[in-house]
């Protein structure tokens, strides 16, 4: 019955975790971006809006190919971490997704932010289901 449990609890957290980390995105991209002295920029333009040769950057250029595949293995792993009680194995999943999405991340610094509330937001959830499950049902 336990391995039921579990297995209940890996699948919650990797694919209930799509709609929720898809919604706190979309709460964190707004239509526009407050500057210092608050005046309004749309967003997109508080970057030079063109690659450094003077072209236009190409369209999609900040989306991060992969995310979900990555965000449920990242979800399950958590999951796993946390009910095996080995919490510290988080860490390992925080380092082998930053440094696989580092090159990426460099050639599109626009893209940091959504990783960064992507790998939050997506850890949190894993890691407040798998908490759950284990105080209630394990």
């Amino acid at each position: 019955m336990t391995f039921l449990w579990i297995a209940l609890t890996v699948v919650l957290a990797a694919v209930g975790g799509w709609p929720v980390t898809a919604g706190i995105l979309r709460l964190a991209s707004s239509r526009t971006v407050r500057s210092a002295d608050a005046r309004e920029i749309p967003a997109g333009r508080h970057d030079a809006g063109a690659a450094p040769d003077g072209e236009p950057e190409a369209r999609g250029a900040g989306v991060l190919r992969g995310g979900l595949l990555i965000g449920v293995l990242e979800r399950a792993a958590v999951v796993l971490a946390i009910l095996a009680g080995q919490p510290v194995a988080i860490a390992y999943v925080v380092a082998i997704k930053g440094l696989g999405r580092y090159p990426e991340l460099k050639q599109a610094p626009a893209a940091s932010e959504r990783f960064i509330i992507g790998t939050l937001a997506s850890m949190l959830w894993a890691a407040a289901v798998a908490t759950v499950a284990k105080v209630l049902l394990l």
